[in-house]
């Protein structure tokens, strides 16, 4: 998908951004349209979390900027998530102390909505969200955020911790919402195969810069080539495996 006739959605131009006076990513230009999932792989300390945070608005942008439906910005989360942007961090983003269905609540999308994308949760609304299985807490954050109906959202790491089957699940529930709402998604993911099963296109980072990007349709060969040589001669001794954060 190398022309599209509209503006992205989310795009960064230059993007360098990071922590204190230190920055984790550089001179980093990338683009999401409506309706693709793009995938952001790299090895560990990557920069991949630091882009993803960047473009929430919960990092500052030390040079360059970050691109909203073509309008340069800089309003923090809850102003983005009104205009439409949804963010999924890494880890269980669920109120454990909540019910099921009080957790869904506290999102902009309702419980209907949410039980409409993912019907496992139904039996589940009066359970303390701390009660639930890694992969029920993980639909709880990824339907409770589908719901609101986002234009564009950013995920990191969904499948942590998780069996391969409830990856599938998640990210087909994303490919979904891309081919039926014209969601936007950049998704930040360990397991490129199944990450490439359903996003359009791919951008791989190493060490805060951007190394290579291509067509997701073209497979893992093309990918894992990148993969392999951004590794060479850093000096490890390990042998650097295809999509591991």
């Amino acid at each position: 998908m190398d022309c599209h006739p509209r503006e992205p959605v989310l795009e960064t131009v230059c993007l360098t951004a990071g922590y204190d006076d230190l920055p984790a990513v550089r001179e980093l230009s990338l683009d999401v349209y409506a309706g693709e999932i793009v995938a952001l792989f790299g090895p560990n300390g990557a920069g991949k979390t630091t882009t993803l945070l960047a473009c929430v608005g919960l990092l500052p942008c030390m040079s360059g900027e970050v691109r909203w439906q073509g309008q340069a910005v800089s309003e923090p989360i809850h102003v983005l998530a009104r205009a439409g942007l949804a963010y999924v961090p890494e880890g269980r983003s669920v109120t454990t102390g909540l019910s099921v269905r009080d957790n869904l609540r506290l999102g902009r999308g309702g419980v209907e909505r949410a039980i409409e994308i993912f019907a496992e949760l139904g039996p589940l609304l009066d359970r303390r969200a701390g009660l639930l299985s890694g992969g029920e807490q993980q639909m709880l954050a990824l339907g409770r955020a589908l719901a609101s109906r986002p234009k564009a959202l950013l995920v990191d790491d969904l499948s942590l911790g998780l069996a391969p089957l409830v990856v599938g699940r998640l990210l087909r529930a994303l490919r979904s919402a891309a081919e039926r709402d014209g969601l936007a998604v950049l998704l930040v993911e360990q397991h490129a195969r199944q990450a490439l099963s359903v996003a359009d296109r791919w951008y791989l980072l190493k060490d805060g810069a951007l190394v290579k990007h291509g067509d997701a349709r073209s497979g893992t060969g093309e990918l894992e080539a990148a993969y392999l040589s951004s590794m060479t001669g850093s000096g490890n001794g390990s042998t650097p495996t295809l999509g591991v954060r």
